[in-house]
């Protein structure tokens, strides 16, 4: 005798399917905080944004730390990523740069850890491999990779946008 699937045999196969894997990819900087939010699949990724938070050079650098937390907050309220993925510090000969960028990061990781999401660290090595095929490859290699995997017409601008979404790319390919 067949029997009509009841409601919660019906919520119970909903709650089945896998959820949507959203991935926040993060280029961080003081001045210019690169971020791409992907959805799908890594042999079918989907990109929901793309873009920059800039802080301007005139605020008090506390100012530019708090900027940079709040736009955090909203991209964070907005998209509920459900993976995370930043790039590691790699240290310049500028010192002074490295060190705003390092703060910058500090500030972007602190309102990050605040949610429950998985954060992944990735090195500029890891995100060019996983955009290229090559760990050493350079910003223009990156730069035509994404184009082709996304089908896009122009290469995100500015830089820093292009870099978050090659780290959004290679956090993508961290889901398991």
């Amino acid at each position: 005798m067949n029997t009509p699937i009841n409601s919660s045999s019906t919520s119970f196969l909903r709650r089945q399917t896998k959820p949507k894997k959203i991935v926040l990819g993060i280029d961080p900087g003081l001045g210019r905080m690169g971020y791409a939010v992907l959805a799908g699949t890594l042999s079918q990724p989907k990109i929901l944004t793309v873009g920059c938070l800039e802080t301007s050079s005139k605020l008090v650098h506390g100012q530019r730390l708090v900027a940079l937390s709040s736009g955090v907050q909203k991209i964070l309220r907005q998209y509920k990523p459900t993976i995370i993925a930043i790039e590691k510090l790699y240290f310049s000969k500028n010192v002074k740069t490295a060190l705003q960028v390092a703060e910058a990061r500090g500030a972007i990781m602190l309102e990050l850890t605040q949610g429950k999401c998985p954060i992944v660290e990735l090195s500029p090595q890891a995100v060019k491999l996983a955009a290229t095929g090559v760990g050493n490859a350079d910003k223009l290699m990156v730069q035509k990779m994404l184009k082709l995997i996304f089908k896009l017409k122009q290469v995100p601008k500015p830089d820093d946008a292009a870099d978050a979404l090659a780290v959004a790319l290679c956090g993508l390919s961290q889901i398991k």
